[in-house]
């Protein structure tokens, strides 16, 4: 059975190297054929770029749950080490191909990240953790960060021996927009995460033009876009105002005093329901006998952005089902309209001014119209991800820059 969880909601992270949402996959039982150690990935750069491009594969093992590193041929390394104030990681990038050309690596069996970077290579840091070495990733929020200047993005994974899923990411920021495909075992191939042409400049163009505070997510460099913080990074940063999406949590909370939300949180289980009723700031759930099984205090826009604090998740089969299906519906505006949750129509969704407005321009610029910009965007499986049982490649393009 495979479960999705919410993404990493940090990029500098101790002890941690996994993004926790791509998925959650259960290991292979006895009678799954064991795939091989490794999967080949093509990455191939059409990004009009003249810099090197520089390769890292990162994550945690999943045999061994060590934090550590993939080299070219596929071989997990655990890293070692490690002090406080951090010490710098060992040089493990991989020289990534020029402008209109394309390699082949090979990444390991791991829960983790393909970073990539332009111009220069990345910084990471170890540090020492009751359970071995963490690592500290690139943190674009942090202005002492070494890597905050540097052009680069990351698609994320999980391959075992139940397949590959493999997604590109814009939960935390959006830089350089890269598709990301697979060679399913009937020598198929499918890809999501492509921007239409042109989609980055307009994506920033856009931004720029919405009030309200949207625009300062934008992080120039020499008066060029150099990414986008998403809006919770954003407000992190003080470059968003913390109550950006508060009226809309406040109007969507008050609507279920009078009438009841009804949520439906599996799709093959249509009869499994929770029914949400406020009183005062806290939302009520109660299951078909009555009984209350959770309950939600309001949450601010930070907690709706995040998938956290008011609105956490944990990997359970309630709290965490009602907990996304609400941050879903309120990153898309779509709560306090349509009371039987989720709404998976997407016509509904960006309708109110109060929303995502971030989420809704990179969705709007995308070929599928599917991406991961918040968290749970999984939710009617709106993100952008390729998954496979068996598979035979996997591929991650870079778009245009221009």
């Amino acid at each position: 059975m495979l479960t999705k969880r919410k993404m990493l909601a940090g990029l500098a992270v101790l002890g941690l190297a996994i993004p926790t949402g791509l998925a959650a996959v259960t290991m292979a039982t006895p009678a799954q054929a064991a795939l091989p150690a490794s999967l080949p990935v093509t990455f191939t750069n059409n990004s009009g770029r003249s810099e090197q491009v520089y390769l890292y594969v990162m994550g945690q093992s999943l045999t061994s749950n060590q934090l550590g590193y993939g080299d070219s041929a596929g071989n997990f390394h655990a890293w070692g080490g490690g002090s406080l104030p951090p010490s710098p990681a060992p040089d493990v990038a991989i020289t990534g191909p020029a402008n209109g050309q394309s390699m082949t690596f090979r990444i390991p069996k791991l829960s983790g990240r393909v970073y990539f970077s332009y111009g220069a290579k990345l910084k990471f840091f170890l540090v020492p953790t009751p359970n071995g070495t963490g690592l500290v990733q690139p943190d674009p929020v942090n202005p002492s960060d070494p890597n905050v200047n540097t052009l680069f993005d990351w698609s994320e994974y999980t391959y075992n021996d139940a397949g590959i899923w493999l997604n590109s990411s814009q939960v935390d920021m959006l830089s350089i927009p890269h598709a990301v495909g697979v060679k399913k075992s009937d020598g198929t191939t499918i890809s999501t995460g492509r921007m239409v042409a042109g989609g980055r400049n307009s994506f920033f163009g856009a931004l720029a033009g919405q009030p309200g505070g949207w625009a300062n997510l934008a992080v120039m460099r020499s008066g060029w876009p150099l990414r986008a913080l998403s809006p919770l990074k954003g407000i992190q940063a003080g470059k968003l105002p913390a109550n950006i999406i508060d009226s809309y949590i406040s109007q969507a909370w008050s609507t279920y005093a009078s009438k009841t939300l009804t949520v439906q949180p599996f799709g093959d289980q249509p009869n499994t329901k929770y029914f949400g009723r406020t009183s005062g700031n806290t939302m009520n759930f109660t299951n078909s006998s009555g009984a209350v099984v959770t309950s939600f205090n309001k949450p601010t826009s930070a907690d709706v952005f995040g998938c956290a604090g008011n609105l956490d998740a944990p990997n359970d089969l309630v709290r965490g089902p009602i907990s996304r299906t609400l941050c879903a519906a309120l990153n898309r505006g779509t709560l306090a309209a349509v009371a039987t949750q989720p709404d998976n129509n997407a016509a509904d969704f960006y309708k109110v001014t109060a929303c995502n407005q971030y989420a809704r321009k990179i969705h709007a610029r995308m070929v599928d119209g599917k991406a991961y910009a918040f968290a749970f965007d999984d939710v009617g499986n709106f993100e952008a991800l390729v998954h496979d049982g068996a598979p035979q490649q996997a591929y991650i393009t870079i778009d245009s820059l221009a």
